[in-house]
């Protein structure tokens, strides 16, 4: 069996470097833990049981700068959800080193921000602990996935908006690099919203916005100058969700009377403003602890690394309907921005 010494002689370390790296008790160079680490991986060393909790990872990307109340969600149910099961809950923010690197200090690991086609899946199916995603590639074979079923909450926002009347849609998407990336979520919503509103006979139009009030401004001006007889908004922007009532009062467009807003994401963000905005929600809460408690199941068969043959997890999404969505105006009674 190997031991921490053996991992020491191959990083050519002493063992209590070793040790401060697997701990954390102690800040190591980046070149040194890396080095350890690397030997961890290579020797397939894994610290006793009993000298430590049970960890899990909760691998996530962090972009500098970005609105994500609903990251903050994820994280805080993911951490009651651990505690539950008596884990420790590690955040794992460093794209380039949370895979096999890092394995070495976790009991399991779930994966956060799944894109279609993800890169990282072939380095999370050979590591040495069970793994869950958060999210839906195309190809999850292997893989324990959890996500809302966002192919359905696409459809879902458009039913309603055309059960009310309207017919002419704009959908204010998720920033443009959430597409260059093939986020999971950004795809498969759009790809529900069309195919609903190629049913129903509604014509739907797609803009990414960045979220801040400059870019959602201009965003929308440009949209609603390009279809000034749209009259209803799905919006999946974190970001861009409190500008948009204001912003269309300051066109001379009311909300619901002129436009009607559907939002798919948080619901602290959809209620945080005037009017409250009628919401399908991302169930962070409801998501975090299906992973965990998946992610535990397996921990607790060392042979079962990953959910091979498993079916994904797809919550239903639900509208929970507010005053911010109604019939649409009368032809004609929209005024362009």
């Amino acid at each position: 069996m190997v031991g921490i010494t053996d991992v020491a002689t191959h990083a050519g370390v002493a063992v209590s470097t070793v040790s401060y790296v697997l701990s954390g008790k102690r800040p190591i160079s980046a070149p040194t833990r890396r080095r350890v680490l690397d030997s961890v991986a290579a020797l397939g060393y894994r610290p006793p049981a009993a000298a430590r909790s049970r960890t899990i990872g909760l691998a996530v990307r962090v972009d500098d700068g970005t609105h994500r109340p609903l990251l903050a969600e994820f994280l805080l149910s993911a951490s009651v959800a651990a505690r539950r099961h008596d884990c420790n809950l590690l955040l794992l923010t460093d794209h380039e080193e949370h895979g096999v690197l890092d394995a070495a200090l976790l009991d399991g690991l779930i994966l956060m921000d799944i894109g279609i086609l993800d890169s990282r899946l072939d380095t999370v199916r050979a590591l040495p602990v069970p793994t869950v995603l958060i999210g839906l590639p195309r190809n999850p074979a292997g893989l324990a996935c959890v996500d809302l079923d966002f192919l359905a909450a696409g459809r879902l926002c458009v039913d309603h908006l055309a059960d009310l009347g309207h017919r002419e849609i704009v959908l204010l998407g998720a920033p443009p690099a959430a597409y260059l990336h093939r986020a999971g979520f950004a795809e498969r919503t759009l790809a529900g919203a069309r195919e609903q509103a190629a049913a129903r006979g509604v014509r739907l139009t797609h803009r990414p916005t960045e979220g801040d009030w400059d870019s959602t401004a201009g965003t929308l001006t440009r949209v609603l100058q390009e279809r000034p007889e749209a009259t209803a908004l799905i919006v999946q922007n974190e970001a861009a969700t409190p500008h948009l009532p204001p912003l269309l009062r300051s066109f001379g467009r009311a909300v619901p009377e002129d436009v009607s807003i559907v939002v798919l994401g948080s619901e602290a963000v959809a209620t945080s403003g005037t009017p409250p905005l009628t919401c399908v929600a991302v169930p962070a809460e409801e998501m975090t602890e299906r992973a965990v408690d998946l992610l535990t199941e397996h921990m607790a068969r060392p042979r079962a690394r990953h959910a091979s043959g498993a079916h994904p997890v797809l919550l239903e999404p639900r509208i929970t309907l507010r005053s911010s969505t109604a019939a649409p105006p009368p032809p004609g009674h929209g005024r362009p921005a």
